[in-house]
């Protein structure tokens, strides 16, 4: 238990990303980057990630994740959760890292879009039977190669923190788009 305490702080700035970019979404903040990264551009007459995977999401999750950071470095010099910390608190380089994996776990889902784009399942759709079972626990965690990548230039990647990231992330999006649906910062509630 004391891995996943652990694992949930390391992970928790990237909640405050998601939900900055929420925030974008909702009060139309950075309009200019909410342009789609594939720009339009197709494979077999489909789009390649769908015109919900803007610069915007990359811009909104890299700044709000490296707030989360500053957050946590607030803690760590006010002496709190240090028993929970796996990064360095005390060097201010720890915000880049911060930008780095919010960036790199919104450039992470583009794999999965891309597939179900090329699949045709449309963006915010869902998929049926087991297709769709597999691409809703995709949707969930795909984001963690990406910041597990950037992670691992810093720390040990081991497979138990990799499943308790999992496990994070997995019911932590739940709550996050429920919220997200309810307060107008989603189109749909998956």
């Amino acid at each position: 238990m004391d891995e996943f305490l652990k694992v949930s702080y390391l992970l928790s700035p990237l909640l405050v990303g998601l939900t900055a970019h929420g925030i974008c979404i909702r009060f139309g903040w950075l309009r200019s980057l909410a342009q789609p990264i594939d720009a339009g551009r197709t494979l077999r007459g489909r789009h390649l990630f769908g015109a919900n995977k803007t610069y915007r999401g990359v811009v909104a999750v890299a700044l709000g994740t490296a707030v989360g950071i500053g957050f946590q470095i607030a803690l760590h010099c006010g002496g709190v959760a240090r028993g929970w910390e796996l990064l360095d608190y005390g060097s201010a380089a720890v915000v880049g890292l911060g930008l780095a994996m919010g960036a790199a776990a919104m450039l992470a889902e583009l794999p999965n879009s891309f597939l179900k784009r090329q699949l045709g399942i449309g963006p915010g759709a869902a998929a049926g039977g087991v297709r769709g079972g597999v691409f809703y626990l995709l949707d969930q965690v795909d984001m963690l190669a990406g910041v597990w990548l950037v992670l691992g230039f810093v720390l040990t990647v081991t497979v138990a923190r990799v499943l308790w990231s999992v496990v994070f992330l997995f019911i932590a999006h739940q709550v996050l788009t429920v919220l997200g649906y309810w307060l107008g910062m989603r189109a749909t509630a998956r």
